[in-house]
């Protein structure tokens, strides 16, 4: 834990042997506290921003898989992604910046000719400065098609490391990396 300069009154009544590093966003920034009960609504205030900002970032990286799963593209572009998204899907392509639009247009293309698709992901370990922040996810991904012959599910299993941008309409995608570290069953589904 980084610590931070306090300047305030810390040591009297409620406030008395308040810890100042323990006051979320400061990453070592000297900061002028208030004095006296101000400093605990204050601390009281940021831990809430915090939270809530960590409780939208774990919502929207759920979205990512509930909305791949329900094949729900349009609301994937405009609900979860910024309009431009470094992409690197990790399976050998050149990673770069492509519209969301084009991006969920690959993956209802690639994903259209399954019958199931389920990702469960978890791990979710978020590192938020200030309007942008960092996040990693693991999970698993489960395709099915049902007329394969060499069986019909293949699984991926690997990592994500997600970027995101607070903009007006709430925190959104603007950095996609997936690192696969398995893949299992019936790769190519044929």
């Amino acid at each position: 834990m980084q610590r931070i300069s306090v300047v305030g009154d810390l040591g009297k009544g409620r406030n008395a042997g308040l810890d100042a590093a323990s006051v979320p966003g400061s990453r070592g920034v000297e900061t002028r506290l208030p004095a006296g009960d101000e400093c605990l609504r204050f601390a009281a205030v940021t831990d809430l921003q915090v939270l809530t900002d960590r409780l939208d970032i774990s919502d929207l990286i759920t979205k990512l898989f509930v909305y791949c799963d329900q094949l729900r593209w349009t609301d994937m572009a405009e609900e979860v992604l910024t309009e431009q998204v470094y992409f690197d899907n990790g399976f050998g392509g050149t990673p770069e910046t492509r519209p969301a639009t084009d991006i969920t247009a690959d993956w209802a293309e690639g994903l259209g000719a399954l019958d199931a698709v389920h990702h469960q992901a978890g791990n979710h370990l978020i590192d938020i400065t200030g309007d942008t922040a960092r996040a990693h996810a693991d999970a698993i991904a489960v395709h099915l098609k049902n007329d394969a012959t060499n069986g019909k599910t293949r699984w991926f299993i690997g990592s994500y490391v997600l970027g995101f941008d607070r903009t007006e309409k709430g925190w959104r995608i603007n950095h996609f990396e997936y690192k696969l570290k398995v893949i299992d069953g019936n790769a190519d589904l044929t």
